[in-house]
């Protein structure tokens, strides 16, 4: 069965870097991991080839600066109550980083 998903939700948008763990695991595997058991809608994890943040420190994929710890982005679209239920783990499970929270508008989205 076709199931579409349109209209008014949220994007969550989290910034972490490429060598944060949680439990021995990649940081933004865990939070995937998350994302997919509690049957959000999806994920993707976007690696950046240049950022910092609050530390200002520069990481970067230059050849001759090669970083070990790239920026991250993970996007995850689905309803804001989904998002609210899930805020005790993610506080857990974020050491640091940033997390954002817009409202969009959904123009298609099929499964």
């Amino acid at each position: 069965m076709k199931v579409c998903l349109t209209g008014e939700r949220t994007l969550m948008r989290i910034f972490i870097g490429e060598s944060d763990r949680w439990h021995h695991k990649p940081l933004h595997e865990a939070l995937v991991d998350l994302f997919r058991r509690e049957g959000f809608a999806g994920a993707t994890v976007l690696r950046g080839v240049s950022g910092f943040g609050a530390s200002t420190v520069l990481h970067t994929d230059h050849l001759l600066t090669l970083s070990q710890d790239l920026p991250l982005v993970i996007e995850v679209v689905d309803d804001k109550e989904k998002f609210d239920a899930i805020m005790p783990t993610l506080d857990e499970m974020l050491q640091g980083g940033l997390v954002t929270l817009e409202k969009i508008q959904v123009l298609r989205y099929c499964r």
